[in-house]
């Protein structure tokens, strides 16, 4: 098996960050992903389209090509296609690639594994002709494909992206329909003091409003009573605004309410975490360093709470430092050296987020869905089924399994849990702490008999 001083899983902005601090500071590092290449969500398939695309996709997702630059000038070994399945003791990672299984071990590992869109269960999300706007977004980056006659739905930044994306290829959204309120923002001025100091984020979303103001596009905030029609497929959004409901024709709508923290991995160690009301999500408990009650694990980007991709890449540098200074290649004032300067930057970097977490709320009633709405795609069971649960004496989405199988199917509950955790929590009068979370155990994704008998045969090979 092959041993690395640090193991970093997630080559997105912090395991890329990560692992070229880590190796320039004298580690040996094993870098692990899912995807064939270099660059996680944000900065996908970067080195291939940036040529191609990236006037559309903009600076921000072109700057993604220095982070894989430097993976290569460090002489890292990145494992690519690599679906991490078990991280057990002693820091054994197990994953498979290509069919086969394989294992590396580590004297410290690094979570890097990112966020997850956030579920918006409203009526008819499961047609098809409904995606995630990320998922539209990763259409673009890596193939140059947008859905025609789209709306978009929901709140938060990154729908003002993806118009703006859309308008400059050319194929602009036929409406934004947002859900955050006048409220909200009213609300969010408290936090103005660390939007101000985050000016340039403003000063980027104002000039995307912009741009999509330009193109003709119709806002519509504040909208309630969100479904989605249709037979068949998605064939028209309807809604309230204004006291009047709207609909709106389309053959494709793209959802989206912000990114939740991707805790799958870090749950399976036993890193404890916290409910974060600012972020309505569970977030994992660590230091400014990114370490966590486990020894040896350190998480780093979004996984550790969201903050965006500098944020991201400013946490993974950071983490690796602390473990070069823990593996005895730096000195301690070495490493405080080299952080300070990171620390400064991140506090920066990180001061609009609470003002945008105010302006931008998860859609409340995607929150709390309808009776019939259903939130477990993969077992198909609605909010009122969990609302039935707990009046029958389900406590916490553990239970939730027994009662009716919600978080057993292929995604492990990575979309259903917060929604299950939340209506548990609303049914019970509970906290979300207190009602608590799905309990992950290995495998984190599928594995197959097949892949587990090809590992004792083939593990440095699938490893190479």
């Amino acid at each position: 098996m092959k041993h690395s001083d640090l193991i970093v899983i997630g080559a997105g902005p912090a395991g890329m960050a990560a692992a070229a601090t880590a190796a320039e500071a004298g580690l040996s590092v094993t870098l692990l992903d899912e995807q064939q290449r270099l660059g996680g969500q944000i900065y996908r398939d970067v080195d291939r389209v940036a040529p191609k695309r990236g006037d559309i996709l903009g600076a921000d997702y072109t700057h993604g090509a220095t982070l894989t630059a430097a993976i290569r000038r460090q002489g890292i070994e990145h494992v690519e296609g690599a679906v991490v399945w078990a991280i057990e003791d002693g820091f054994r990672v197990s994953f498979t690639k290509d069919g086969r299984g394989a294992q590396v071990s580590g004297d410290r590992v690094i979570l890097a594994t990112g966020a997850l869109e956030r579920p918006m269960p409203v009526p008819g999300w499961t047609l098809p002709g409904v995606i995630t706007a990320g998922a539209a977004q990763i259409l673009l980056k890596q193939s140059g494909v947008l859905p025609r006659r789209a709306v978009l739905v929901g709140s938060g930044p990154l729908l003002y992206l993806i118009a703006a994306q859309m308008v400059r290829a050319g194929t602009p959204p036929l409406a934004l329909v947002e859900t955050q309120t006048r409220g909200d923002l009213l609300g969010a001025a408290r936090h103005l003091g660390g939007a101000l100091r985050g000016w340039n984020y403003l000063a980027k979303g104002l000039a995307m409003l912009s741009e999509i103001r330009r193109a003709g596009v119709s806002r519509y905030a504040g909208a309630t009573a969100v479904a989605v029609e249709g037979s068949d497929r998605a064939e028209a959004v309807s809604f309230q605004c204004g006291g009047t409901r709207h609909r709106i024709d389309c053959d494709t709508v793209l959802l989206h309410h912000g990114v939740v923290p991707n805790t799958q991995a870090a749950r399976s160690l036993g890193v404890t975490h916290e409910w974060d009301a600012g972020q309505s999500c569970f977030s994992p408990v660590r230091d400014r360093w990114g370490a966590t009650n486990v020894e040896g694990v350190f998480i780093a980007g979004d996984g550790a709470g969201i903050g965006g991709a500098k944020v991201a890449e400013i946490a993974g540098r950071i983490a690796a430092l602390k473990v070069a200074e823990e593996l005895g290649k730096l000195s301690e004032s070495e490493r405080d050296r080299k952080a300070a300067p990171l620390h400064r930057q991140r506090a920066g970097e990180s001061a609009v987020r609470p003002f945008l977490d105010a302006a931008y709320p998860p859609f409340r009633e995607a929150l709390a869905p309808e009776d019939a709405t259903i939130v477990c795609r993969c077992e198909e069971v609605t909010a009122g089924d969990i609302r039935r649960y707990a009046k029958l004496g389900c406590l916490g989405p553990n239970q939730t399994k027994a009662f009716g199988r919600a978080g057993m199917g292929p995604c492990q509950g990575r979309y259903c849990g917060l929604t299950v955790t939340a209506l548990l929590a609303q049914a019970n009068g509970l906290s979300p702490d207190e009602t608590g979370y799905y309990r992950i155990r290995p495998p984190l994704k599928p594995v197959t008999l097949g892949e587990l008998a090809a590992m004792v045969d083939h593990a440095d090979e699938a490893a190479e």
